[in-house]
């Protein structure tokens, strides 16, 4: 049973200064911590400062923060010209995740409409890991690379930074992962990231798409072009920097919401053949608008599919393809990869079910890999997701892997000699996971994240034991049983006579939604039901025909309630009760009829 918890209602006085704006918005801008007149206004209008603000294009329709705030931009911008003029070979190194992808495909096409020579290199998740490493810079070295471009990773590999300079290359960073605490251990190059605070660029949440998407504005506002064909070129981009901005679950507010709006508009005009082949195959949207929830539950799994099972080469090739045959077959290979890493993640969720004891869970759950067990690290941090969630305690999943084995003649098996760990987990909002993992961090050979995730790697049993029994014990000192309940935080409450097609378009137009600007979850009490119908194939899903009366005026409102395949948990239901319901409040649009329409996301029986 979930905890409701509703945000605080926000003070008379702040209504009173907004009489303009529909109150129940109000208030859900201000659970978005949008209270000043300028940030409303802003979010409401999807407008940025306009003294910060650079327009590039035709009709200047894309008008986003000059890209020049950043300190080292027109440096940048100028390095890249110089090479480029020379003619030098120059490699984009991108980040093998949805953002990274995206991040590196929309600099490799804007570079290739300016006539520079260059690639792209993505490293493999298993074999290279995050970020830039001295085999790959060997191998860019020894192909005469004169410039790496980083997107979506560099800004901690200080190390590796210096060594490409020593074998002759120059480096720009490009990345939006927060910086190390230590400014000397900053990489010594020119970089481009939003999270430095000594930059002051107004927004510092964007995604790394959203970084490189900063460098092509930058490159076209200094290019001798027409501006109709500078529009064409972002508009190219904009449906990938839409792709990449949710599926890499940063902020949707500010700079980013303005981004991923004018994405959409692009991404639904079927413009990029792999995605529309991908989109097809997968069947994600039948016909209907593309929205945000398609990118994050839909699209980004697909892409990330690829690296996660393989290689993101793969993903890679399908955002660049012109080929239609090609796009067919890389789309259907990629949904293929998702519903195998599908399957995979539920059959290591299986096997640390095993582990886990039902009757005395401990406020930190652990999965490890058995001797005969080697888990896929490339979806061990989905399990560990899907256990925090079903449990509502911190997860880490640990899998092993094999450094060294030697063959045994007898058994004629291969036995470890050598073992390492590596683990991944996610938090709940009362434990604040990298803090415990920095506490251990002398059993642990790597580890970085936040609060609410990590990734480790462990290169012993010895340290592994220590290490999971060290970070038990933290989280049995620092969370309290009490805590691990799980809460389903809702905006507000919704009075039933209140809905109207109005509100619904205007809750609808906070759009689109994501990380900070969730779809609002409303709560409404006392309601009667008075119809129940399953639909479906197998009547898995379920509506509800759900009424009140209005005290004051004795008119009843009445509308449906759906859940889809929430046929199963709902079935106690019957004609006549009363029930408490929290919902997405959503707009049916049928036959040329829209009504609201409630989507059920939990309810109680009235009490």
């Amino acid at each position: 049973m979930k905890e409701w918890q509703i945000f605080p209602k926000a003070a008379a006085d702040f209504f009173r200064n907004y009489p303009d704006i529909n109150p129940v918005v109000l208030q859900l801008l201000f659970n978005r911590g949008l209270k000043e007149k300028i940030d409303i206004k802003s979010f409401l209008n999807c407008e940025l400062a306009a003294d910060k603000t650079l327009a590039i294009g035709e009709n200047q329709e894309y008008v986003f923060y000059d890209p020049f705030l950043f300190r080292d931009m027109a440096a940048a911008v100028d390095l890249i010209i110089a090479h480029i003029k020379k003619g030098s070979p120059i490699v984009i190194y991108g980040d093998y995740d949805a953002d990274g992808v995206t991040a590196s495909v929309i600099l490799l096409e804007t570079l290739k409409i300016l006539h520079a020579q260059v690639e792209v290199y993505l490293p493999d998740r298993v074999a290279e890991g995050y970020g830039l490493n001295k085999a790959a810079i060997n191998q860019l070295a020894a192909q005469g690379v004169k410039l790496l471009i980083t997107v979506d990773n560099g800004i901690r590999n200080f190390a590796e930074v210096a060594y490409a300079k020593s074998k002759g290359l120059e480096v720009i960073i490009t990345d939006h992962h927060v910086l190390p605490e230590n400014r000397k251990e900053i990489p010594d190059c020119l970089y481009i990231d939003p999270a430095d605070q000594e930059d002051n660029y107004p927004w510092p949440y964007l995604a790394g798409v959203g970084v490189s998407f900063k460098l092509i504005s930058a490159l076209l506002a200094k290019a001798n072009l027409p501006d109709k064909q500078k529009q064409l070129i972002m508009e190219k981009s904009l449906d990938l920097v839409a792709v990449g901005t949710v599926a890499d679950m940063v902020s949707l507010l500010g700079e980013n919401r303005l981004l991923v709006k004018s994405g959409l508009k692009i991404l639904n005009q079927n413009r990029r053949l792999g995605l529309n082949e991908l989109i097809k195959v997968s069947k994600i949207n039948n016909g209907r608008p593309l929205e945000a929830w398609n990118i994050g539950w839909q699209i980004g799994p697909r892409l990330n599919a690829a690296s996660r099972l393989s290689h993101a080469n793969t993903a890679f090739e399908l955002l660049t393809t012109t080929d239609a045959a090609e796009a067919k077959e890389l789309a259907a290979e990629l949904n293929q990869r998702n519903i195998n890493r599908q399957r995979i993640t539920e059959e290591i969720i299986s096997q640390v079910e095993v582990q886990i004891d039902k009757d005395n869970l401990p406020n930190l759950i652990v999965g490890v890999a058995g001797e005969n067990q080697i888990w896929n690290e490339g979806v061990i941090g989905l399990v560990a997701g899907k256990i925090a969630e079903k449990y509502y305690r911190p997860t880490l999943i640990i899998t092993r892997l094999i450094e060294e084995a030697e063959f045994d003649a007898d058994t004629k098996k291969l036995v470890p000699k050598k073992v390492s760990f590596k683990g991944s987990g996610r938090s709940v909002d009362e434990f604040n996971l990298i803090e415990a993992i920095e506490d251990c961090a002398p059993n642990l050979d790597k580890f970085g994240g936040h609060p609410m995730a990590c990734g480790f790697s462990i290169n012993s049993e010895v340290a592994l034991d220590k290490f999971i029994s060290q970070i038990q014990e933290i989280a049995e000192q620092k969370i309290t049983q009490t805590a691990l309940v799980p809460k389903l935080k809702i905006e507000m409450e919704l009075d039933f006579s209140a809905i109207n097609l109005d509100l619904a378009e205007a809750v609808n137009s906070l759009a689109p939604h994501g990380q900070n600007n969730p779809q609002p979850r409303f709560v409404s009490y006392h309601l009667r039901i008075d119809d129940i119908v399953t639909m479906g194939f197998d009547n898995q899903h379920i509506k509800m025909r759900l009424s009140k009366v209005d005290p004051s005026s004795g008119t009843t409102s009445s509308f449906w309630a759906l859940a889809f395949g929430g046929a199963a948990n709902y079935k106690e239901c019957v004609i006549g009760d009363y029930i408490d319901l929290v919902y997405y409040l959503e707009i049916n649009d049928f036959n040329g009829r829209r009504e609201p329409q409630l989507k059920i996301i939990d309810l109680k029986k009235y009490e």
